[in-house]
């Protein structure tokens, strides 16, 4: 921890001492005058609370790394992360910023560490969003083929390196298992997250659907080239299947409304 520029003012200089402490108190010395036992009380309200923050949103990922190394994963973010925000709910969202980009890789981390942390954080991310479906320009029972497919606002598709959706105290893979996953996170009509496994093809629908102002059928076609597929047509009758499970799904609402002029 850095110390405080000289030419500020004494009552600043012990404000950083003070912070620097909290942060790590076994490399920071207590600031003069500070008593032990009262700095104690501000180190444990610190840790506590933000270790709060952190296991409502990272329950797997406390369990798979123990105790311990739980403990001096959560010290090293406070120690080395500097939040972008004040925003206590947007706290999870820093600490898998952390992980991602910050922070420097130690042996005891599992290389899945960053994924399951980002896979349990996406619950929290798709339950306060703000974005709700604009029903006025879909057709909830449109063509899904001849229209455009209108995707839940509200939606996140992920791949990982790892099977992140098995990871748990009996299963935590090591670098040689890495095991491509994909799956579709939304909010339901229910305002519940779901998650949705998919495979590679159904993957790349969404994908398709997302990035590109096409009809289904359009899309599809697509697939069917990409894939260099004998029978374009078995394609296509696949996905029309694959987007009338989507739509069950809630992840597909229906196709867009063509507004009069």
């Amino acid at each position: 921890m850095s110390s405080a520029p000289d030419f500020l003012p004494e009552f600043q200089r012990y404000q950083y001492a003070f912070g620097a402490h909290i942060r790590d108190p076994r490399r920071n010395p207590r600031p003069d005058g500070a008593s032990a036992q009262r700095m104690n009380v501000y180190n444990e309200l610190v840790y506590h609370n933000l270790e709060g923050f952190l296991l409502a949103c990272f329950p797997v990922l406390r369990k798979v790394m123990g105790k311990r190394k739980w403990d001096r994963l959560v010290r090293d973010f406070l120690v080395e992360y500097r939040c972008r925000t004040p925003i206590f709910r947007q706290i999870p969202e820093e600490f898998v910023r952390y992980l991602q980009e910050g922070r420097r890789a130690r042996v005891e981390d599992p290389a899945y560490l960053a994924h399951l942390a980002h896979y349990e954080w996406i619950e929290l991310a798709l339950s306060v969003s703000p974005l709700e479906p604009e029903w006025a320009k879909i057709q909830p029972d449109g063509d899904l083929l001849a229209g455009r497919p209108v995707l839940n606002p509200v939606l996140a598709l992920l791949t990982y390196p790892y099977a992140v959706q098995r990871i748990g105290p009996k299963y935590k893979p090591g670098p040689e298992q890495q095991q491509e996953s994909h799956l579709l996170v939304l909010r339901d009509a229910a305002d519940q997250v779901r998650f949705i496994e998919l495979n590679p093809v159904s993957a790349r629908l969404v994908d398709l659907l997302q990035s590109a102002n096409l009809t289904g059928g359009q899309v599809l076609k697509m697939i069917a080239e990409e894939l260099k597929h004998p029978d374009p047509a078995a394609v296509i009758e696949g996905g029309r299947a694959m987007l009338k499970k989507l739509h069950a799904q809630y992840a597909i609402l229906g196709s867009f409304q063509e507004m009069d002029n």
